[in-house]
């Protein structure tokens, strides 16, 4: 009897252990194929949702020279929802491909990808084109993405 306690305690630990294990390079992988899930022309509000919950709600978001102001604030993840609805099914075409992912231990990770895509723009109504190469750099708080900074190569 006192051996299958010390095996129920050891297997108890480890599993418990083994559910903590946050794996962040997969996390990364996950969070590129959901938010370019969003850019995809019949994107709309389930691609968006899923993206939403891999933030915090107060998650700041930063694309340099466009958004210089990296605050976060309560509604941050409203204020993403906002703007992105916005362009929402803007693009016709839209490709990505993943070109590097980097991990920092468990606090954040960056990724980098090219991008090419065509669509009409919500608000000027002009044709739009562009190819761009980015990198994201992300921070990571319990399990999810606290802050977003975007830049262009």
């Amino acid at each position: 009897m006192k051996h299958l306690v010390l095996l129920l305690l050891f297997v108890t630990s480890f599993v418990a252990r083994g559910e903590n294990t946050f794996d962040l390079k997969a996390f990364a992988q996950h969070y590129y194929k959901t938010m370019t899930a969003t850019q995809a022309p019949n994107a709309g509000t389930k691609e968006l949702e899923a993206y939403l919950a891999l933030l915090t709600d107060d998650v700041g978001s930063q694309h340099i020279p466009y958004q210089v102001d990296d605050s976060r604030t309560a509604d941050g993840k409203e204020l993403m929802r906002k703007g992105m609805s916005f362009y929402l099914g803007a693009h016709t075409h839209y490709e990505s491909e993943l070109l590097n992912t980097f991990t920092f231990n468990d606090s954040g990770f960056a990724i980098r990808y090219k991008n090419h895509a065509k669509g009409i723009h919500p608000q000027s109504k002009q044709q739009i084109e562009y190819t761009s190469v980015m990198m994201e750099v992300i921070e990571v708080e319990n399990g999810k993405v606290a802050m977003i900074r975007k830049y262009h190569q």
